[in-house]
């Protein structure tokens, strides 16, 4: 099923075009089997017998939009529902800018595509301009491009942050609230950055008392790496030393001391030589090396007397040799297996000590940083809040006058602001605070039970901020419930009004809203071939007339003269 319709003498200037949904396409969503939807521009009402699935459009919207997916909606018999969304975009710069940074394709030829898919079996797909994407990604954009209203879905004008966001919007305080947020930033760094060095200086004493001990346990031990091989030599010494001064007696007694030493036995073994030489000349090379024998021998014995001499028998100096070697062991168990990693290890206890003692320069430093962005926060905020108490009884009182309009003729409406700490947001909370009835005390919207009087109150804050509010479609689902007569004919005005500039869709059972729209789609049941299927058609001439004279009351004479007078005086 496809539904369109051009342009009508209700609908903007096709010179001037604007950001809209051009096509919302459904299939196996409720009763809807297949559904191609071009709603066109300016203010167009959806209309239809209770039952018939007007609000399968809003759930449709929905889905495009990031919102959960509901199984029990998929037509009966179907395994799978898609609805597809095509946003006619004249400038989509700043839009291609965001799919960027998400991964997605920009916009091509100024539309953007947005699909979902879910299945039975509990499979979710969703695609942004034919790439996949996620739900938050959809919700994100679906922030900027709709904005839904239904008879009990007004958190957003419930919630007081949603409220500030309104205020300022109507201050034009976004400079003041971007410089608010970037102040309170650079506090919140400061104030973590000071907290956590003070709490560590609270919590730091043991470990500043284990530091210490390193440190001077490491530094006591004046440990030189170079000379650890020298130190395990001499200390092996001493511990053979009574071997070894045994070994070296024996030795020079054998080279020179003993009175058959080899020094004193040296001229017999020369003079023998010689005389080999003597006999036989062929001898002289190899007995060459018999003529520094004597020499070597006497140097020889010389090295091992100054040895011997040098040895140190002294049995404390070979305990103050094990304790140093058990000393520098000990280390290397304790901070890393060799001399050098003891001494890094030094090294780095003494800088984190160091750090430590001395950083109450430091904190006093964060505490200044800390002191000067909370003042610079206080001025943000400060210029914030001048913004705001002066827009403040300005905007209750636009919004008081679109009240009045919509029937509530003594009506109060103000906007309170109650301090508290600077934040991120400034220094204040909004509460939006109306008295529907005199005599009464004016209450938080929050508070306030009627459906009717919180649909028409949100229609008055569109009013008031329809300059202010950037978002191209707003959807109103049934928020003309529990109103008639004369205000739903201002109803029906001010969702006319609101179109100027963007698109306005109303699922309504008004007659006075219809007429005032630019188009008009009527929703129908027919039943074929034993299944119940949904139509969407255009609502135009006559069968405009018969529509708005079914929603008088039934389809008479009266009823339709009726419906002609009307859509002839909202032309």
């Amino acid at each position: 099923m496809h539904s369109s319709r051009e342009n009508d003498e209700h609908g903007t200037n096709p010179r001037h075009p604007q950001t809209m949904l051009n096509l919302l396409r459904i299939q196996n969503l409720a009763l809807i089997d297949d559904l191609a939807w071009e709603p066109g521009e300016g203010f167009i009402a959806v209309t239809g017998e209770t039952g018939t699935g007007k609000s399968v459009i809003v759930g449709a919207l929905k889905l495009v939009l990031g919102e959960r997916a509901d199984r029990t909606l998929l037509r009966s018999g179907a395994s799978q529902c898609t609805v597809e969304a095509v946003f006619r975009l004249p400038d989509p710069a700043a839009l291609n800018k965001r799919l960027e940074e998400s991964g997605l394709p920009p916009c091509e030829s100024g539309e953007l595509v947005i699909k979902r898919q879910f299945s039975a079996t509990g499979a979710n797909k969703q695609f942004v301009n034919c790439s996949p994407a996620t739900l938050a990604t959809l919700k994100t954009i679906g922030d900027d491009l709709v904005d839904l209203h239904g008879p009990h879905d007004h958190q957003s004008l419930l919630s007081r942050e949603r409220q500030l966001d309104l205020l300022d919007a109507f201050a034009d305080a976004a400079a003041q609230r971007r410089a608010c947020h970037s102040a309170w930033k650079t506090w919140q760094q400061a104030a973590s950055e000071h907290a956590a060095l003070r709490d560590a200086e609270e919590s730091s004493q043991q470990e500043i008392e284990l530091l210490r001990f390193q440190v001077q346990e490491i530094e006591a031990a004046d440990i030189d790496p170079a000379a650890e091989t020298a130190l395990e030599e001499q200390y092996q010494r001493a511990t053979h030393g009574a071997r070894l001064a045994e070994a070296a007696a024996q030795a020079l007694g054998i080279l020179s001391d003993a009175g058959d030493s080899l020094l004193n036995r040296l001229p017999d073994l020369q003079r023998a030589a010689r005389e080999i030489e003597r006999l036989d000349p062929a001898m002289t090379a190899p007995l060459q090396s018999l003529a520094n024998a004597h020499a070597e021998l006497e140097d020889l014995a010389a090295t091992l007397r100054d040895y011997s001499e040098s040895l140190d028998l002294d049995p404390a100096a070979r305990q103050s040799l094990e304790e140093r070697i058990n000393t520098l062991e000990d280390l290397k168990r304790k901070y890393g297996g060799s001399l050098e990693a003891v001494v890094a290890h030094g090294a780095k206890a003494a800088s984190r000590l160091a750090s430590i003692e001395n950083r109450s320069d430091l904190l006093a430093q964060l505490a200044a940083a800390e002191e000067n962005a909370t003042a610079d926060l206080r001025a943000a905020a400060t210029k914030l809040t001048a913004k705001r108490r002066a827009a403040a009884p300005k905007l209750a009182k636009a919004i008081a006058r679109q009240l009045t309009d919509l029937g509530f003729k003594q009506s109060k409406f103000e906007i309170s602001l109650e301090a508290h700490a600077p934040s991120a947001h400034g220094a204040e909370q909004a509460d939006f605070l109306f008295m529907p009835n005199p005599g009464e005390p004016a209450k938080p919207l929050r508070l306030i039970g009627s459906s009717g009087e919180i649909s028409r109150v949100m229609l008055a804050v569109k009013g008031a901020l329809a300059a202010q509010d950037a978002v191209p479609l707003l959807v109103f689902d049934e928020i003309d419930a529990n109103v008639g007569g004369e205000i739903a004919t201002t109803v029906g005005r001010r969702m006319a009004d609101l179109s100027h500039g963007r698109q306005v869709i109303a699922i309504t059972h008004l007659p006075q809203v219809a007429v005032a729209a630019a188009h008009q789609f009527v929703v129908t049941k027919n039943v074929a071939d034993g299944r119940t299927h949904s139509r969407l058609d255009p609502a135009d001439g006559e069968h405009r007339v018969a529509e708005i004279a079914r929603m008088l009351g039934g389809d008479t004479p009266s009823a339709r003269q009726l419906a002609t007078s009307m859509l002839g005086g909202s032309q």
